[in-house]
């Protein structure tokens, strides 16, 4: 009997928007009380049913974490997108009217239109370092990294035989023992 339980990717019940993964519980009292009592086809079928599951819960993880850094990097770019569409139209007919006023002040016409062209590529600038700001803040989905990395551990070195007798399940973090007939 395998049991698999439900639980959020981020480790919390409260229903914080991420969706339900699947997951694998870490001990069962009935699974160690049974476990003389079990086939190896039964241990089989549960140890594949185990991993099938945990193989899915890292799939979804780590297609959560990969989708929320996509939605930061689209949130980044709209500000390249407004910088770029003032650098290439500039609102045309604003920024003459400015300059056209900066030359009616007393600047000489050339000056007036310069200083307006100055203050559209500060703009410019302005958005374009809003949009680095937010497109730096992407960063690589390090739990799906580090689980993917603590999955291969274990299945590197499940069934080898560690210091206390017991078959060991795992890298040693909270190890299994199997029982040896």
């Amino acid at each position: 009997m395998a049991l698999v339980s439900s639980a959020h990717a981020n480790g919390d019940r409260d229903g914080s928007g991420l969706p339900k993964v699947p997951s694998i519980p870490l001990s069962d009292d009935r699974a160690f009380a049974a476990a003389g009592d079990q086939s190896i086809g039964n241990l089989v079928k549960d140890a594949t049913t185990h991993l099938s599951t945990l193989v899915r819960a890292e799939v979804e993880l780590a297609k959560s974490e990969v989708t929320g850094e996509i939605k930061k990097g689209l949130k980044g770019s709209v500000f390249f997108i407004v910088a770029l569409t003032i650098l290439l139209y500039s609102s045309f007919f604003l920024f003459f009217a400015l300059a056209e006023l900066l030359a009616d002040l007393g600047l000489l016409r050339s000056v007036a239109f310069g200083i307006v062209f100055f203050l559209m590529l500060t703009m410019a600038g302005f958005f374009g370092f809003l949009g680095y700001r937010k497109v730096r803040a992407i960063r690589a989905p390090k739990r799906t990294i580090e689980s993917f990395k603590d999955t291969a551990a274990a299945l590197t070195h499940r069934g080898e035989p560690s210091t206390n007798g017991h078959a060991q399940l795992g890298d040693g973090h909270g190890a299994v023992p199997v029982r040896r007939g």
